[in-house]
């Protein structure tokens, strides 16, 4: 998979052999670390932004291929070497599993997202919990287990993807990528990623296997809708003034720009 070196790290991917390339890296206690980044983005028009192989579509959409990335974790003399968890994680973890390995518990006054992976990397036991998929205020999927329940397909509007910005490049599935906004909260579209990573072949709703998984699913949903505060958001505000237009080093260059004035305004997101 192109996007591999993204997700594991390029120090990591170094090592194995491969090329230069960056990727968030995380620090934890102890030197224990993780390498994580998140699912490759397609859309680069003209020239194509890589490859998330099996898996569906690209960054800004909640398929796995704008989710999903392996992550790794070394801590030498406690993390046993050379072995492989399926146990699903999400970046919410980083912070219950930092406290976890300072012996600390979480705070009780308020509730805590993330789960304590410490058991997945060190006895390698596997917690069956669900992760949810937002586009902005929507609740577009749930994954629980094996099985992914889509309430709401989207890629991109009509209108971006007849400018050239494709978020699925090759991959056209029919109801599926949609590039309208589409509802499936009565009969999602449900998938069993271990069958199916591609998200190419939906559960028959008339299935056993299809109403059993949506008997589990429902109810994990709504409980999560039901129990979600609304928070104030704190990052949707834009100002091009705060922007660094005079790095450290750029008169030698000639290059210091001027700051516009400052217009602090809610940013524009249409995805």
């Amino acid at each position: 998979m192109v996007s591999v070196p993204r997700c594991i790290g390029s120090a990591t991917f170094q090592r194995l052999g491969g090329a230069q390339c960056p990727a968030e890296r995380v620090l934890l206690p102890w030197g224990l670390r993780a390498e994580t980044a998140n699912g490759q983005h397609l859309s680069l028009p003209p020239s194509p932004g890589g490859s998330n192989g099996p898996f569906l579509c690209g960054k800004q959409t909640t398929f796995e291929g704008g989710m999903r990335e392996p992550a790794i974790a070394w801590w030498p003399g406690h993390i046993p070497a050379g072995q492989v968890s399926h146990q699903l994680g999400s970046i919410m973890d980083l912070f219950t599993t930092s406290l976890s390995l300072a012996g600390l518990e979480p705070p009780s006054d308020r509730v805590t997202d993330g789960l304590d992976l410490l058991p997945a990397m060190l006895q390698g036991q596997l917690t069956d919990r669900p992760i949810f998929y937002y586009r902005g205020n929507t609740l577009m999927a749930v994954t629980l287990g094996q099985y992914k329940a889509h309430f709401w397909t989207w890629t991109n509007s009509w209108e971006e993807f007849s400018q050239g910005v494709d978020f699925c490049p090759g991959q056209n599935i029919s109801g599926v990528t949609t590039h309208t906004q589409e509802e499936h909260t009565k009969l999602p579209l449900i998938f069993h990623l271990g069958r199916d990573p591609g998200e190419r072949y939906p559960l028959s709703f008339a299935s056993t296997e299809y109403l059993n998984v949506l008997h589990r699913i429902t109810p994990v949903a709504q409980q999560h809708q039901e129990a979600l505060v609304p928070g104030q958001p704190q990052l949707n505000v834009c100002n091009r003034a705060v922007m660094n237009w005079a790095p450290p080093g750029c008169e030698k260059l000639g290059k210091c720009l001027t700051p516009p004035e400052s217009v602090p305004e809610k940013c524009s997101w249409p995805h």
